[in-house]
């Protein structure tokens, strides 16, 4: 029945959140060149709200919840589960206040309304994933700025997405990387869920009427930690919380 309705209301959907990214493609161009960095990321927040509210329209919601007591004058680096595209928009408005940036594929940067847009000028890593050193020059630079201006960044270091949501092993390089140019940086692991039964079915029809959850773990001090021990408990505590397996 959920697949049936998928079918009708999917439309809906699809019709909205590409209707989002036109509108503010404009208005983002506006903000950045005349008002500056603060202005531009104030549209994104807002166009991040409308697109993760898109998904509203097929009877699924969002529920973000952070409990944490996390610092706003400090680097923090957010680690998270991948399981679909609508896990990004919630987690660019939910941590709006901590300016949490994303490494992204460099091709994102060209043809997509708004999308490519903020991936240019927003203050994220865009890598080459065919060029190593692209790759590291890239990241370096992102945690330059999160040391020079107390950003944050958002990780998925599993590399694809889960499509079946069984989190897989976590991956350090890009964290490592950060963690030796911004060794200050505090972690904290997300644990998404749900959002990966969205798209089950491909991208016609959505699934419907799911409830989607975005949880904020307990933070992680890195202490001077090797990197690989620091992303492992990251991953385990993500794997704990969404009861599944600890390797």
């Amino acid at each position: 029945m959920r697949k049936f309705f998928g079918y009708i209301l999917t439309p809906f959907v699809v019709i909205a959140f590409f209707l989002t990214l036109i509108v503010f493609q404009p208005i983002q161009w506006v903000c950045y060149r005349f008002f500056g960095y603060a202005a531009h990321k104030r549209s994104v927040d807002i166009l991040n709200l409308f697109l993760l509210r898109t998904v509203y329209l097929a009877g699924n919601t969002v529920t973000f919840i952070n409990n944490q007591n996390l610092p706003l004058g400090r680097p923090i680096i957010f680690l998270a589960n991948h399981q679909s595209m609508f896990d990004i928009p919630p987690l660019i408005y939910y941590l709006r206040k901590y300016h949490a940036k994303f490494i992204s594929k460099i091709e994102l940067t060209k043809g997509i309304p708004s999308i490519s847009y903020n991936l240019k000028y927003g203050g994220g890593a865009n890598i080459d994933r065919n060029d190593s050193r692209q790759s590291i020059t890239e990241i370096v630079k992102l945690a330059n700025r999160m040391k020079e201006n107390k950003w944050s960044a958002v990780i998925f270091p599993e590399g694809t997405r889960s499509k079946d949501g069984q989190v897989k092993t976590f991956h350090v390089g890009g964290i490592a990387t950060i963690l030796k140019k911004c060794p200050e940086a505090l972690l904290v692991p997300v644990a998404i869920n749900g959002t990966w039964k969205i798209t089950r079915y491909g991208y016609y029809p959505l699934d419907t009427f799911e409830r989607m959850t975005w949880e904020v773990l307990e933070p992680i001090e890195p202490n001077g930690r090797p990197a690989e021990d620091l992303v492992k408990e990251a991953e385990d505590r993500i794997k704990s919380f969404l009861h599944q397996p600890i390797s």
